[in-house]
Formats: C-alpha cells, sequence, structure tokens
C-alpha cells in the first residue's frame, strides 16, 4: 500500500505528529527548527528534488529552480491553504538551471552560459512553450557557472558570472563580477567586480541599493575567510576577489598584486564557509516590526570545515542602511554534526509569510508568524 505523501515526508530528527488528523496537521514541522517565539515552520511542499532559487509569479505560482536535477518547477496552491497542491516541472534538460526571474507574464531561467524565457508561462504550466533564448554569450565553464538572477528596479536583469576557480586571476573580465542586460538581452555589461561567487542579491527597498551576498575562498583554514554581505550603491565597484577576503585578509598569492584602496569591504562579516547563498529584505507585514525591511540569507551550509557551520537561516539587522548586527533566526537542519537539509533561498510570500528552499531534502517549508497570547494572570 502506497503511503500517503505526507507520512513520505521522513526526514531524519523531523517528527511528524502521528496523532494528528487533517493534511496541514501532518505537515507541521516541530522543534526540530528552533525559532523565535510566535514563529512557526511547516512544509510547503515536499516533492522538489533539488530545490533552489524561488521567483513568485504574478498569479501566485511558485517557480524553482535547481541545478544537478535540470529541471524547473512550478508549485500551485490551488486551495489557499499555504500547501502546494500541485508541483509541475515545466522543464527539463537544462544545464544547472539554478535562477529564476520572473516578468510580465514571462519566466526567465538562468542556465550556465545562457538566460531564457518562457512567455505567458503561468497560462501553460502543463504545456509550456519552447524557451525564447534571450541572451546566450555568458561562459560556458561550470565552476561556479549556476547562476542567481532577478530584476532589479532599473527593470534591468542582473546576471552574476562566478569566478571559475577556488581563487584565480582570470583575462577574462566578465569572470567573478554582476553583470546586468535589458530585459530582450541587449546592453549587457559588468555591474560589479571582484564578487567570487553570489548566489543571492536584493535591493534595499527604501534605497533601492543592491545588496549581495559572496561565499569565500576555500583552504585558507576552517575560520578565514568569511563569507560576506556586500552593499553596492553603485556601478563600477571592486569587492575584492581575488585579492582581499573579507574587510581585511590579504590573499596568500594574490593580494600582494593589488592594494586595498579602492576595494569595498564587506557591510557584514558573515561564519566562515557557511555558504551564504539566498538573502532577501522581508518587505511583508506577517512579521513582527523589528524584522521588516532586514536581511535574511540562506546559509547552505559549510562542505569543508572540520566542523560544519551554517544550515540555518540567519538575520542581518540594519540601522541607517548599515549593517550592525548578524544573528540565527532558524537553526536544526545541522543536528549534532548531522545534516538533514540544506538552505538554498528566501521568498516573501505576499501575506507576509517566508519561504525557504532546500535541495538536500526537496521541500520547500513555509515560516509563519501569529502573536502569542500573554500568559494566564498576566497584564
Amino acid at each position: 500500500m502506497r503511503l500517503p505523501r505526507a507520512l513520505r515526508f521522513l526526514l531524519p530528527h523531523l517528527f511528524l505528529l502521528a496523532a494528528a488528523t487533517g493534511c496541514n496537521a501532518a505537515r507541521t514541522l516541530p522543534a526540530a527548527i528552533t525559532l523565535p517565539p510566535g514563529f512557526s515552520i511547516a512544509v510547503y511542499a515536499d516533492n522538489v528534488p533539488g530545490a533552489r532559487s524561488m521567483a513568485l509569479g504574478s498569479r501566485g505560482t511558485l517557480f524553482v529552480g535547481s541545478r544537478g536535477e535540470g529541471k524547473v518547477y512550478a508549485l500551485v496552491d490551488r486551495n489557499g491553504d499555504q500547501v502546494a497542491d500541485e508541483v509541475i516541472t515545466i522543464a527539463k534538460g537544462l544545464q544547472m538551471p539554478n535562477g529564476v526571474a520572473f516578468r510580465n507574464g514571462s519566466l526567465y531561467v538562468a542556465e550556465v552560459s545562457r538566460v531564457l524565457r518562457y512567455d505567458a508561462i503561468e497560462e501553460r504550466l502543463k504545456n509550456p512553450p519552447q524557451p525564447v533564448i534571450v541572451n546566450d554569450s555568458f561562459p560556458d565553464r561550470t565552476h561556479h557557472g549556476w547562476k542567481f538572477i532577478r530584476f532589479g528596479p532599473d527593470g534591468r536583469l542582473y546576471v552574476p558570472v562566478g569566478a571559475p576557480c577556488n581563487v584565480c586571476e582570470e583575462k577574462d573580465p566578465r569572470f567573478a563580477t554582476i553583470m546586468r542586460m535589458n530585459p530582450d538581452g541587449t546592453g549587457l555589461e559588468i555591474f560589479a567586480n571582484g564578487v567570487r561567487n553570489t548566489v543571492g542579491f536584493d535591493w534595499n527597498p527604501g534605497t533601492g541599493e543592491l545588496w549581495f551576498t559572496d561565499n569565500g575562498r576555500d583552504w585558507l583554514g576552517n575560520d578565514i575567510p568569511p563569507d560576506e554581505l556586500n552593499r553596492a550603491p553603485k556601478p563600477g565597484l571592486h569587492f575584492g576577489f581575488p585579492y582581499r577576503h573579507g574587510r581585511d585578509i590579504p590573499d596568500p598569492e594574490f593580494g600582494a598584486k593589488r592594494k586595498p584602496d579602492g576595494l569595498v569591504a564587506p557591510e557584514m562579516e558573515l561564519g566562515p564557509h557557511v555558504a551564504a547563498l539566498g538573502m532577501r529584505f522581508y518587505t511583508g507585514t506577517m512579521f513582527p516590526e523589528r524584522y521588516r525591511n532586514q536581511i535574511f540569507i540562506a546559509e547552505h551550509g559549510s562542505w569543508n570545515r572540520s566542523e560544519r557551520i551554517g544550515y540555518r537561516i540567519t538575520l542581518v539587522r540594519l540601522e541607517g542602511n548599515r549593517a550592525v548586527s548578524y544573528e540565527p533566526f532558524a537553526e536544526g537542519w545541522l543536528d549534532n554534526g548531522k545534516v538533514w537539509g540544506r538552505p538554498v533561498d528566501v521568498q516573501v510570500m505576499p501575506d507576509g509569510s517566508m519561504l525557504v528552499s532546500d535541495d538536500k531534502a526537496g521541500a520547500i517549508y513555509r515560516i509563519s508568524y501569529r502573536q502569542q497570547p500573554p500568559a494566564h494572570g498576566a497584564r
């Protein structure tokens, strides 16, 4: 006999409530994931293999990219009960289609060397059109070749090109950059330099400035360099790679080749090797005021550190457009040294809840907030 779908989602240390009845109750995650008081987390979808970057369509469709799976998914909540009723594979056989973005009814998908566009996609989820090639002039090297893409407030599509190495100088100026182009693929240009590998960025809703995560280089030890959260208030800035890491760590091989003058230091040094990926400014109203317009970061987790770190959602607080603190928000995907999930991206939903993708578990989670009633007898 085939088990119900909710019961098949049995991850280590994820104890579903066997006595509970009803779909939503069975999908609730217990204290394996710790959150601040008033917050809860539940499974939005549990059958999204390799779930990576997310984008929201105008009709509420959640689009999700992948990496090794080569697929792009569309998740539909037809009942409005905050659980995806259907997961539709709208594309397959693509090369690391990590990045997805939505604009004017069209879904943009980033492969390693090109960006595709699926027009009127929400009208044809089960019969998607042939994609239009928007731009196929990006480098084809796969080391850090997967891409996170997003449209900026200027209407242009931002597309990073990661360094094709752990640390190196490349003659091709496109490597280790964030590029941008018009929606039709024209006008491709470099926006930011010295960016080793960003897999998440967003714009401050108050200032319109670009903020992005960047993964630090490997093999300098367990504790250096840090991953970074950077701010790019204008085009043409250089953020240090491969010459300098963090605020003031010269690279042992390349550090002497360029003085630190003119290199932009990170706004916040994140944990070493946490693999900081997707990030969003929280623009909803469900969470308490102290979380609004603050930055949430999905930390995928370390792969080459003797003691694992990351595997969580962190919060960076801002004051006056400057990062002032960095703290855990949701933890538990790493449990006693064992990993059962790896957060990749975060997505703020229209109701103010926040989705989290997990490519190891092949799942999407929903974090929501509900004001706790005062304790009995409290005034």
